[in-house]
């Protein structure tokens, strides 16, 4: 369970480390957040649901590796893991004393294709994340090309109030820039947390397959072929009279 409390802890101090950050820098932190406050808000919210799906999916683990270890010892009569493992350990009752290595790899494909199906939903928020970070540059771009776009088409040199004029249009050229880095520091800071959340996770599903793996190494024995003295003499004959066979058919074609 080393390895499973190790990467929880890390866990739990990343994310300490990021609120206490936040509250350290909350001005400027808000600043950020109200540039664009329903792009930015929809970022936050994104993060705060990845994270929290990542200490969900850390905490399913925890009845699969206490499974494995309980089988690993010799413990018996422990309950069925309830998701990932359950098929291996309903394989694997009663305990048998030798597997084939074409089980064993069965059953680590198994395991590993239903960990993949597990960081799916963690990826994809990653993914969503940076695609949200874009999208509030793009947006941002937008407004300040047509911010200027405004200010230059608006301009009338005659006009004794027109510095006025520009100072009060460029607010949203200015608005457009501050959502387009603030969108991108909050999808890809918000990626790179989910990420390294999702790492975690990634690290103790390893951790389980590679101690099956480790473990029924040991128990494997690999297909050897029961070949007799008999059947190789057989074969060789066979093999002697095909060749004369060849020579004679060969001999006439001559």
């Amino acid at each position: 369970m080393n390895k499973f409390h190790l990467s929880l802890n890390r866990m739990v101090v990343f994310v300490a480390l990021l609120v206490a950050g936040i509250v350290l820098f909350f001005d400027p932190f808000m600043q950020i957040a109200t540039a664009n406050i329903i792009l930015n808000g929809v970022i936050i919210g994104t993060t705060l649901f990845g994270i929290g799906l990542c200490f969900v999916k850390m905490f399913h683990l925890l009845p699969e590796y206490r499974w494995l270890y309980g089988y690993l010892g010799g413990k018996r009569g422990a309950p069925l893991p309830p998701r990932v493992l359950r098929p291996v350990a309903q394989m694997l009752h009663p305990r048998p004393a030798r597997i084939s290595a074409a089980a064993l790899q069965n059953i680590l494909d198994m395991i590993l294709l239903r960990f993949e199906d597990e960081r799916d939903s963690i990826r994809y928020i990653t993914n969503v994340l940076v695609f949200l970070g874009l999208l509030g540059t793009f947006w941002g771009l937008l407004m300040t090309v047509g911010g200027f776009a405004d200010i230059i088409g608006g301009l009338d040199m005659a006009d004794e109030a027109v510095l006025e004029n520009m100072q009060m249009g460029l607010a949203r050229p200015l608005a457009g820039m501050a959502t387009a880095f603030t969108s991108s520091i909050l999808g890809l800071g918000g990626s790179l947390v989910v990420g390294f959340l999702g790492l975690q996770v990634q690290i103790v599903q390893n951790s389980i397959l590679h101690e099956t793996e480790d473990y029924f190494a040991a128990h494997t024995h690999t297909a050897t072929p029961d070949v007799t003295m008999a059947q190789i003499g057989s074969a060789a004959r066979a093999l002697t009279k095909s060749v004369q066979h060849l020579d004679k058919t060969v001999a006439r074609w001559q």
